[in-house]
């Protein structure tokens, strides 16, 4: 802004100087030629060439006016002895200042019988134009100065004004940068930044929600592959501890639980990127075989029974297979850790949707039934129930407690027949 104010200044300084300079010259000699016109009412001219004395008005201080007569030779006045180049051009009829000196000099004829017969001569003070001049440039230098400091206080101002914020915004971008991702940046006021740090405030938000996924995802995966990993475990070691055993017969029970493996970690790595699910139709009687298929041998060797049914008419709902499967999975694995007696999946028609209870024949929860969701409370089925609910509505189902205690039942609401909002509760 300093820098375009001089400019701005020069550019139009400059030749408005030039302009004055004449403009005040101008002046002058039209003044002079005023003096010099009246002091020309005032000669006889008669009387010019003979003996007779020539009087001339009154010049102002330090000006100079002067006669001349047709041969050129002063006769009154006060001037140059001979005629300059000024009066020997009013001598032929013309009035004009000389282009040699920048001192302002008119000369006007007198004439007689239409024949000019002398001329006056009419000479500004010395300095009378140069100091006009000089004194309107150093109000013009004065009022540029002027405008070029209110430009600088003013660039200053507005310096500090967007420099302030932007050096904020990179500070806070360097925390961000460094891991804080609770940043808040300040707003300033001019729109502009304000857009800036709302972008920098939703990464932040961003940035830190995946970062949290990430951290649990290390923990989600280790509570949801344990009982697969458990169940191979146990298969491969009782068939290589068994005389005789067939081997074939061990993978065979092996691979179902690898492919529960596989879909468990796609299904937690979706889930950590903060990858929507893809939502379709899905049948819920297919999901309970499947679960039913998958459970049975463990509850079983567990001593407890396993008792999973469907009450018609089911209709499809509109979540993702993959977490349906994850979220039941938690709960009959909860079930079986955690309660007694026979564990009962039931699915039945609810209100737009289906509802899938789990239950078993334990005490039940004890304590605040909200500390359940919590990752970390109790001897470890806060994570998982913690990562069943953030399943659940993921794909716009709800995760509910029926009852606490005793013969707690947990109950999956699904959506049917539409897509459901997403996140909703």
């Amino acid at each position: 802004m300093v820098a375009v104010s001089v400019v701005a200044v020069i550019v139009l300084g400059v030749p408005l100087g030039v302009a004055v300079d004449h403009l005040y010259r101008n002046e002058e000699v039209l003044r002079l030629e005023r003096q010099a016109t009246v002091a020309t009412q005032s000669v006889d001219a008669t009387s010019i060439g003979t003996t007779d004395p020539v009087e001339l008005p009154a010049a102002p201080r330090g000006a100079g006016l002067a006669l001349y007569s047709q041969s050129g030779m002063r006769i009154a006045g006060r001037g140059p002895a001979r005629a300059d180049g000024v009066v020997l051009r009013a001598l032929h009829g013309r009035v004009r200042e000389p282009s040699a000196t920048r001192r302002p000099i008119v000369a006007v004829p007198i004439a007689r019988q239409e024949t000019i017969v002398a001329a006056i001569r009419a000479e500004a003070p010395p300095g009378a134009v140069t100091a006009r001049v000089h004194r309107a440039w150093l109000l013009m230098i004065a009022t540029g100065l002027a405008a070029i400091l209110t430009a600088t206080l003013i660039g200053l101002w507005l310096a500090r004004r967007l420099t302030t914020p932007v050096r904020a915004l990179a500070h806070d971008a360097h925390r961000l940068g460094d891991g804080d991702f609770t940043t808040r940046s300040r707003r300033s006021g001019v729109p502009e930044l304000d857009d800036v740090a709302a972008a920098l405030d939703a990464t932040g938000d961003r940035l830190g929600a995946a970062l949290e996924r990430e951290r649990h995802f290390s923990t989600d995966a280790s509570h949801q592959l344990r009982t697969p990993i458990s169940a191979v475990r146990l298969q491969l070691e009782s068939a290589q501890l068994t005389p005789g055993a067939d081997p074939n017969a061990a993978i065979a029970h092996a691979l179902p639980q690898l492919d529960r493996l596989e879909r468990t970690v796609d299904d937690l790595l979706a889930l950590a990127r903060d990858r929507h699910h893809d939502l379709a139709a899905t049948d819920i009687t297919g999901v309970l075989d499947e679960l039913e298929r998958s459970w049975h041998g463990r509850v079983a060797g567990a001593g407890r029974p396993l008792v999973v049914h469907a009450d018609p008419p089911i209709p499809d709902v509109f979540v993702s297979a993959s977490a349906l499967r994850q979220v039941l999975d938690v709960l009959v694995d909860n079930a079986l850790e955690h309660g007694a007696g026979a564990i009962t999946v039931r699915a039945r028609p609810a209100a737009h949707g289906v509802a899938v209870e789990v239950g078993d024949e334990g005490e039940g929860i004890a304590g605040a039934v909200e500390a359940i969701w919590t990752r970390g409370v109790g001897r470890s089925h806060g994570i998982g129930l913690a990562l069943a609910r953030t399943l659940a509505e993921e794909d716009g189902a709800r995760l509910v407690v029926v009852r606490a205690r005793p013969r707690p039942i947990f109950a999956l609401i699904l959506p049917a027949l539409r897509p459901p909002t997403h996140g909703a509760v």
